[in-house]
C-alpha cells in the first residue's frame, strides 16, 4: 500500500473476531443476535450451522463499515482481507476504476475481486466491469459513504450471518426467501472483471472461516 494512504488494521482493535475464541455466551452478553441460519436444504452450507470463524470475519466487517462512518469517511472505503493479493499498480487502477464506472452507474459497492456463483457476460457494465449477479467472498471491495449507511441501517449485529451472503443479498434477489426478506435490496453494485485483487490459494493461507467449530445451539 503507499504510505500516503490511510489504512487501519482490525488485529489493532480489542473486537470479538477470533472465531476460535467466540462463544455463544460472548456474543449473547454483547448483544449480538444470530440469523437463523440452518435450513433443509441441498446445498451443503445452508444445511449446516453458522460457524464460529464465520461469525467472527462477519464481525470484523461490520466494525470496519461502523468505524469507517464513526470517523467520517465521507467518499469511499476500501476492505481488503488479509489474504487478499494486490497489483503493483493497485491505486492507480482503483482511482481509474471508479472514474470509469461512475460515469456509467451510481454505485454503492465495488467488487475488486471475488467469486461469481452465475453468469454475467450479458451484465457488462462497461469494458472491465459488470453488474454483479450473485457472488461469494470478500477479500476485496468498496463502499461508498451512502452504501455504508445503507448497510448499517439494515442492523445486521440483529441478524448476523456470512458477510459473503449479506452483501450480495443487498444488490440481488437472494435466493433463500427467509434472507432475501430480512436483508432486502438497497444497494447498487459493480464489479472489476477481470479482478483487481486476487485471493492467496487455501491451501497455502489456510482459512479461518472454515478452521473453526460450529455454533452451539
Amino acid at each position: 500500500m503507499p504510505a500516503d494512504l490511510p489504512v487501519t488494521y482490525t488485529c489493532d482493535w480489542r473486537g470479538p473476531f477470533d472465531g476460535r475464541e467466540l462463544t455463544a455466551a460472548d456474543l449473547g452478553a454483547r448483544g449480538y443476535k444470530l440469523f437463523p441460519w440452518q435450513i433443509d436444504s441441498s446445498n451443503p452450507w445452508w444445511n449446516r450451522p453458522l460457524k464460529y470463524g464465520e461469525i467472527g470475519c462477519t464481525l470484523a466487517h461490520l466494525a470496519c463499515w461502523q468505524d469507517s462512518v464513526h470517523n467520517g469517511q465521507e467518499w469511499f472505503t476500501v476492505i481488503l482481507e488479509d489474504d487478499a493479493v494486490l497489483p503493483s499498480t493497485f491505486l492507480d487502477d482503483l482511482l481509474v476504476g471508479i472514474d470509469l464506472v461512475a460515469r456509467h452507474q451510481d454505485f454503492d459497492l465495488l467488487y475488486l475481486g471475488r467469486v461469481p456463483l452465475q453468469p454475467e457476460r450479458e451484465r457488462q457494465l462497461v469494458t472491465g466491469f459488470v453488474v454483479p449477479a450473485y457472488s461469494h467472498c470478500t477479500f476485496g471491495y468498496l463502499l461508498t459513504r451512502r452504501g455504508l449507511d445503507r448497510i448499517l441501517a439494515t442492523d445486521p449485529a440483529s441478524a448476523l450471518a456470512p458477510v459473503d451472503e449479506v452483501l450480495p443479498a443487498l444488490y440481488i434477489d437472494h435466493p433463500r426467501a427467509d434472507f432475501r426478506a430480512r436483508f432486502p435490496k438497497c444497494l447498487a453494485a459493480a464489479a472489476f472483471d477481470p479482478p483487481l485483487v486476487g485471493q492467496r490459494p487455501k491451501d497455502e493461507a489456510g482459512s479461518d472461516t472454515e478452521d473453526s467449530d460450529f455454533v452451539e445451539s
